[in-house]
């Protein structure tokens, strides 16, 4: 048999198996570019997570006034902007809500201070209560602008002194309602309670939300 005899019965066979062979080397070559493509898009994956961790540890630091004022090049970093604003938005919220949390508490010592006196209170009664409502007012519209912590003081001390508001008011109606005769009993437990409630609670947690608003917008010189 000779050689051109040869070639033409092997090829029906060669050309399948060439074209199969031609195959696997593609698919080869795919499998490799693609398992490239994934190691490529893992490590951009993975440094960009890296570099916006580091962006928001900077941006706590610099929040909590432990981050530098400046880059190793004397630059202020990019995200100085991003943090004042930040700042500014909370510090706006706490300027709105400070006057009328202290306007709260001093209507309703003066209203506590004329029910131990005797006096009139009808009028600081009303104040007082208006002071609260505002406050809750205020601190629904500026929730979302301050802390977690900021915002569960101011609710919890607004809670405090409406209770020690209406311990007040009980107070007062019992010493008009003759029809019930209150005992003398009665009526010091009620000024134990609007007592505790405001002298003892509610200027504890004065003194908490001041330090924490203090810790919070009063940046180091």
């Amino acid at each position: 048999m000779d050689v051109e005899t040869l070639f033409g019965s092997l090829a029906p066979d060669i050309l399948p198996l060439s074209l199969g062979f031609a195959g696997l080397i593609i698919a080869f070559v795919a499998l490799l570019h693609s398992a490239s493509v994934r190691r490529t898009q893992q490590g951009q994956y993975v440094l960009m997570r890296e570099k916006a961790d580091l962006l928001w540890r900077e941006l706590d630091d610099l929040r909590s006034g432990s981050a530098p004022g400046t880059s190793l090049e004397g630059q202020k970093p990019d995200n100085t902007v991003t943090a004042e604003e930040r700042y500014r938005t909370e510090k706006h919220a706490y300027d709105q809500l400070w006057p009328e949390i202290w306007h709260l508490h001093d209507r309703l010592g003066l209203f506590l201070r004329s029910v131990e006196a005797g006096e009139p209170a009808g009028e600081l009664r009303l104040e007082a209560r208006n002071a609260a409502l505002e406050v809750r007012r205020l601190l629904n519209t500026q929730r979302p602008f301050c802390s977690e912590q900021v915002a569960e003081l101011v609710t919890h001390l607004v809670d405090t002194e409406i209770k020690a508001h209406l311990a007040a008011c009980r107070y007062l109606d019992m010493l008009k309602d003759v029809s019930t005769q209150p005992t003398q009993e009665d009526r010091q437990n009620l000024q134990e309670k609007y007592h505790i409630l405001y002298d003892g609670e509610a200027r504890e947690l004065i003194n908490q939300l001041t330090t924490t608003i203090r810790r919070r917008t009063i940046q180091p010189g």
